[in-house]
């Protein structure tokens, strides 16, 4: 899951990244790429040349900039907790993303947050209350499409954490809150294998099209096979297959095809590697062909779950349930 942090100055969203990346959450803050700017500038970093270097960094490449770079560094096994959010184009970007996401705006009295800044004694931090006041005006929205809009960030905001008590009374309400909203979902097994699969076929070396297939038994993978030349061959986008290299159309010269199916690397390894695949799940990224089909038969394979149809394939599938085999294809495939 991704927690997305947002906030006023000094109302303590640091503390709450702080607590998240004690507990094994990775910390991430769309600021970094600011901060990298002003680094290669050779400027010192202000609060004020922060949002002027954010707003120039929107301007140049759009407002989710930052979040879109931010973005390529997920990755969909760990939990992330990201600060900094500072404008709604940013928070859609997170929230589609691919991961579960929430975002939590941390709330304080003006005068508190203003104690805490004076305590922490940053270079740049406003003098007094009412300079941090003109410094908030300037963030929370403007006509400026490129500008920081956290009033429009915190509307979006699921979840709105008090924090104008002590850090443990704060850390008491975030945990309070992550084990309410800890919810995440994964794969059921059909996707899972399918997901594996897809990674599979990006092995394949054949120029048209890329397709792979692994076998299951007992929820356990037993083999994989991705289309390409036979072992020991010239690649296919070495130049190995005449047909593909020629780019021919869909169901012509499959005479003069020399790549191997998915499905048939899939079973020929397991035969060279001496693995039976007797009563095992065939997972396809497109529905088989009908050499394959005659293949998955005579391995004893119970079943074929298949991602998209394969050209022509109809009267494969029809043999595969006449030969007494399950045929599925995924929902939304």
């Amino acid at each position: 899951m991704i927690i997305g942090v947002a906030g006023r100055n000094g109302a303590g969203k640091g503390e709450f990244v702080k607590f998240l990346e004690a507990r094994s959450f990775t910390a991430l803050s769309l600021s970094d790429a600011i901060r990298h700017e002003l680094a290669e500038r050779g400027v010192e970093e202000t609060r004020g040349r922060m949002i002027e270097v954010g707003q120039e960094m929107r301007r140049r490449s759009g407002p989710g900039a930052l979040a879109q770079s931010l973005v390529k560094q997920l990755q969909p096994d760990r939990n992330y907790a990201i600060d900094s959010i500072r404008h709604p184009v940013e928070v859609e970007i997170l929230r589609h993303c691919g991961q579960d996401f929430h975002l939590v705006w941390i709330d304080a009295k003006l005068e508190t947050r203003f104690a805490r800044i004076e305590k922490r004694g940053r270079n740049g931090d406003p003098k007094d209350v009412a300079e941090l006041e003109a410094l908030e005006a300037r963030e929370r929205g403007s006509d400026d499409p490129n500008a920081q809009q956290l009033d429009a960030v915190q509307a979006e905001a699921s979840f709105t954490l008090s924090n104008d008590g002590t850090i443990e009374e704060l850390q008491a309400q975030i945990e309070t809150w992550v084990r309410q909203n800890l919810a995440f979902s994964r794969p059921d097994w059909d996707v899972y294998f399918m997901d594996i699969a897809r990674t599979v076929a990006s092995r394949s070396n054949c120029v048209k099209r890329k397709v792979a297939a692994v076998v299951t038994r007992d929820k356990r993978i037993i083999s994989t096979g991705y289309n390409g030349t036979p072992r020991g061959t010239t690649n296919c986008n070495e130049g190995g297959c005449p047909r593909c290299n020629d780019l021919a159309a869909g169901g012509t010269r499959l005479d003069e095809c020399l790549c191997s199916h998915g499905e048939e690397n899939a079973i020929t390894q397991a035969a060279y590697h001496g693995v039976s695949l007797k009563d095992g799940t065939i997972y396809t990224t497109f529905s088989p062909c009908l050499s394959c089909t005659k293949m998955i038969i005579n391995a004893g394979l119970l079943e074929v779950v298949f991602q998209s149809d394969y050209p022509l394939g109809q009267v494969s599938l029809d043999l595969l349930v006449e030969a007494g085999i399950k045929v599925r294809q995924l929902d939304g495939a």
